[in-house]
């Protein structure tokens, strides 16, 4: 049987059940913790202490899955929020202050890579596929077949980005295929209309449970789980 690249992922997940919070509060989660914590601020808020961005895939993510919030570790990421996670003892949103009466931690290791074979997985938040740049491109497609052959592209590019940041690279006949089904929805982010997808993709790789992909994942977009 051929050897495929793959490696193990650390992947911490913090969940508080008792607290209801919208999809799009997310990044206000991924405000609170950066202010809480501001000596963890480039891992946790992607932001030196400086103010200036560390352009890096976030090893830490915010998520509202199902009106329940939800913080991601990878990594060192997994291995911060561990740490932290005793001294979590109420949230701050908007103002409004949410006591931490339960929180949920769990560990884990996962393996991901190159797969012999597709799996399905699908998107619980909005991918935002499209930069400023390829928006237009994909705005000048005739048909949904060209549209939909663009997105396969960017979703084989999305994963291989993510490879590459937590340093797995894909031997060269080791070729990532995706397949996606999927629909537009429009929504606000920060004050503009922006185009994002949901549905289902299938693609010959390995990925962990709740870790986002494309732009704006460590705000809780792009968000995917195994469809089993």
């Amino acid at each position: 049987m051929t050897q495929t690249t793959t490696q193990n992922l650390r992947i911490c997940q913090i969940q508080f059940p008792e607290i209801e919070l919208r999809t799009r509060d997310a990044h206000k989660l991924r405000g609170y913790f950066g202010d809480l914590f501001k000596e963890h601020a480039p891992l946790l808020s992607n932001h030196f202490e400086d103010g200036s961005f560390r352009y890096r895939y976030p090893l830490v993510q915010y998520k509202v899955i199902r009106k329940t919030p939800m913080l991601i570790g990878i990594n060192e990421g997994a291995e911060l929020l561990t740490q932290l996670f005793l001294r979590i003892d109420h949230l701050d949103i908007d103002g409004k202050t949410f006591p931490v009466n339960t929180k949920n931690i769990s560990q884990q290791q996962e393996r991901i890579g190159f797969s012999e074979e597709l799996v399905e997985y699908k998107f619980n938040t909005l991918w935002m596929a499209l930069n400023q740049e390829n928006f237009k491109k994909f705005s000048s497609l005739k048909d949904q077949k060209e549209e939909s052959k663009m997105l396969d592209k960017l979703l084989v590019s999305h994963v291989l980005g993510f490879f590459k940041n937590i340093d797995l690279y894909l031997e060269p006949d080791e070729r990532l295929i995706a397949k996606g089904k999927l629909q537009q929805k429009t929504t606000r982010f920060k004050d503009q209309k922006m185009l994002g997808f949901t549905g289902t993709f299938m693609i010959n790789a390995l990925l962990p449970d709740h870790i986002g992909i494309g732009k704006s994942v460590s705000r809780g977009f792009g968000t995917i789980v195994r469809d089993v």
